[in-house]
């Protein structure tokens, strides 16, 4: 089950500190400059000799590791020396906690996540660092969904990469197997005939399919529900990514909802057992809570999902299970709940 990590104590290997502080940094959205100088630094230690690394410490020059700067060399050097460096003791008394007063019951009821990405489209680290970091935080099984060839902007899968990423996620299988599942996935573009953008050979190769709104958002409401309805009818599609596409905060501005039939889409959703994302990203919230309580009356499915870009955001959804539990969505309905086989079982076309 999913639950908060437990602070780091001394001692604590240097990789572990860097990684720890990535992470915190990362889930309360700090800066992409300052979480990528603790990420690289992690990944310049992981090819320096332990001698080496004891040697420049005791020396000072550690700085002159390439990858290394000011700060991650303190850090550094305090978890070889034995302390707890002192700025992950002080993030881990500031932002170590609970992200949300809420909804700690149905976050700890959680076991995965329909909606993450990597560095192979527009996340910021590669696939084991995800999972690796999904592992610690309890997950049982996760959905890698990395973006589809339209959205280029995005890094968006094509077909031949798309191959080459079930490739790895077949070896992560391998080395983890009975003890985590990482489910073959994407986010594929709903296009503006409600047609998804990847073939339907590569569709029927994956586990699970997160279906989602990324152009034309200003559509107007006839056209955009039956492209929503055409899309979460399609036996291929599992889930519903934030449906509205609002932003309501973040550095990206704000962005007012699409306008659609929403109760035309959810009843499409209800009817074909394909889950209602609760994205829950801070910028997106999506859906709105009264679109929720609209797809709960239904009697929509749900999916809690992190939409992580970066290890850290994986626990985003904490956000996600505040809204569903303060707005009564049952454990049962949320497809993030289930055990792997019975994801697999439902996801099936």
């Amino acid at each position: 089950m999913v639950a908060l990590l437990p602070p780091l104590e001394a001692p604590v290997d240097p990789v572990d500190a860097l990684r720890r502080i990535a992470f915190l940094l990362e889930r309360t959205r700090a800066g992409t400059y300052r979480v990528e100088a603790f990420r690289n630094a992690v990944k310049t230690l992981r090819t320096v000799d332990a001698d080496e690394l004891a040697e420049r410490a005791e020396a000072g020059t550690l700085q002159e590791i390439p990858g290394i700067g000011k700060s991650t060399s303190g850090v550094i050097a305090e978890a070889l020396s034995g302390e707890l460096p002192g700025y992950l003791e002080s993030l881990q008394d500031k932002v170590g906690g609970p992200l949300v007063e809420g909804g700690e019951e149905l976050y700890a009821m959680l076991r995965g996540d329909c909606h993450l990405h990597s560095d192979w489209s527009d996340g910021g680290s590669p696939i084991d660092e995800m999972v690796l970091t999904g592992v610690e935080l309890g997950h049982e099984w996760m959905v890698l969904t990395d973006h589809s060839p339209q959205l280029r902007v995005a890094n968006g899968l094509t077909v031949e990469r798309l191959k080459q990423q079930l490739k790895i996620v077949d070896g992560v299988n391998r080395s983890l197997a009975g003890h985590f599942t990482l489910l073959k996935g994407i986010e594929v573009d709903i296009l503006d005939d409600g047609s998804l953008d990847q073939t339907d050979e590569m569709l029927g190769r994956l586990d699970l399919v997160t279906a989602s709104v990324h152009s034309k958002l200003r559509m107007n409401a006839d056209p955009m529900t039956r492209r929503m309805v055409a899309a979460v009818s399609n036996p291929r599609v599992n889930v519903l990514g934030h449906c509205t596409g609002r932003l309501v905060e973040g550095s990206r501005g704000t962005r007012p909802q699409s306008e659609f039939d929403a109760r035309a889409v959810f009843e499409a959703c209800a009817e074909h057992g394909t889950a209602v994302e609760v994205n829950s990203r801070p910028e997106r919230c999506d859906p709105p809570d009264e679109l929720v309580t609209l797809a709960l009356d239904i009697g929509c499915l749900f999916s809690i999902d992190s939409d992580a870009h970066a290890p850290g955001q994986l626990d985003m959804k904490a956000y996600g299970c505040e809204r569903a539990e303060r707005l009564g969505i049952p454990p049962e309905r949320i497809v993030t709940t289930w055990d792997v086989d019975r994801v697999r079982e439902w996801a099936a076309p």
